[in-house]
């Protein structure tokens, strides 16, 4: 019995060696990008649901942005808060804002999607850039960086959104370093030509692209998912690429309680089971090979068995995925993540876990 297990352990390892190298160091491996400056019109679009505070302390953060031609689309999802009311002195207080006010609709009540549509048909620009209300840019030259990677062909540019550190926080760590983990997936996948997913924290596309698939409408019934769904449908390897200068990065405050985190994963994770079966394949692929690569270790350096060669595999596979942690985490300013790999790893895998399950018996709760 155990010499099958060993078996399916090297399979394991090598199917995890050729995911870091093979498809992940695509990323990771990849040359530094140049930021070359155009000055194409585009509509930076924040769609808010009682967020006065982040508002308040980000909207004028995009407002100052070094950049020729643009607007801010302001949607306000029928707040109860002061949302709303920022939104209107924030319009008054600069001649590029413009508002869209959205009201409770009984087929669409509480759907992010609804809203994002309202904001996206207001646009007066070509070109959509799209970040979340709690989010921040890490420059002035934010639109700058990631509208320099459109080009006549390219025309859906998936960015990064990280999270603010917090020092000696232990679900900080894990929280970002699932965030590094899920965007040298994507940003990997679509350098092979597959993108598949992108994050709404940062995002552009041109507005042609949003209506060749007819907005949100195949996957309305799904209340999360406007900016991953989309991109799963409606990017392919002729019309995406990436943005990875530090310039085009964005930020948020990230979770403090793990139950909010936890909830907060149970909705990513809800939302990948509407992705193409190939996606859900290669996701589920990886995730699998992960979770039996740690459990079969386990159990063949639990009796001994072949450990020299089980403890070498297991040294060989660190390295691998070591090294391209590090290198993407590098890229993305994030590089004490790889300090604390593989631990965080571990505990991410088993939160994973945990998700599923719990997704089994009840539905997560979406948009405010």
């Amino acid at each position: 019995m155990l010499i099958l297990i060993l078996y399916f352990f090297i399979a394991i390892v090598f199917i995890q060696i050729a995911y870091y190298l093979g498809v992940f160091g695509k990323f990771a491996f990849a040359k530094a990008q140049k930021i070359t400056p155009k000055r194409i019109p585009v509509s930076v679009i924040v769609c808010a649901k009682n967020e006065e505070e982040n508002v308040a302390k980000y909207v004028p953060l995009l407002a100052e942005q070094n950049y020729p031609d643009f607007e801010i689309v302001l949607i306000d999802d029928a707040s109860s808060d002061n949302t709303l009311e920022l939104f209107e002195a924030f319009e008054q207080q600069y001649s590029n804002i413009r508002l869209v006010k959205v009201q409770n609709n009984e087929a669409f009540w509480g759907n992010k999607k609804y809203a994002l549509t309202l904001g996206i048909k207001a646009a007066k620009k070509e070109y959509l850039l799209f970040t979340d209300a709690d989010c921040y840019p890490t420059s002035k030259d934010w639109i700058t960086a990631m509208s320099s990677q459109f080009t006549l062909h390219k025309t859906i540019v998936l960015g990064y959104g990280g999270y603010d550190k917090i020092a000696n926080s232990f679900l900080n760590k894990i929280i970002r370093f699932e965030t590094v983990l899920t965007a040298i997936q994507y940003f990997s996948w679509a350098k092979l030509g597959n993108p598949y997913m992108g994050v709404g924290r940062n995002l552009a596309y041109k507005k042609e692209e949003f209506f060749n698939v007819n907005g949100f409408i195949n996957h309305i019934q799904v209340r999360s998912g406007d900016d991953d769904l989309f991109i799963n449908e409606a990017a392919n390897a002729g019309n995406t690429t990436v943005a990875y200068t530090p310039e085009s990065f964005t930020y948020s405050a990230p979770k403090t309680k793990y139950k909010d985190w936890f909830t907060q994963k149970r909705r990513h994770v809800a939302t990948a089971k509407h992705y193409k079966t190939i996606d859900q394949l290669q996701l589920g692929l990886f995730f699998s090979s992960q979770l039996l690569f740690i459990v079969l270790a386990t159990i063949l350096l639990a009796f001994q068995f072949q450990w020299i060669l089980v403890l070498s595999l297991v040294g060989l596979r660190y390295l691998c995925a070591w090294l391209i942690v590090g290198f993407s985490a590098g890229k993305l300013k994030e590089k004490d993540i790889k300090f604390w790999f593989p631990i965080v790893e571990i505990a991410l895998v088993f939160t994973q876990i945990n998700v599923f399950i719990t997704n089994i018996f009840s539905k997560p709760v979406n948009w405010k």
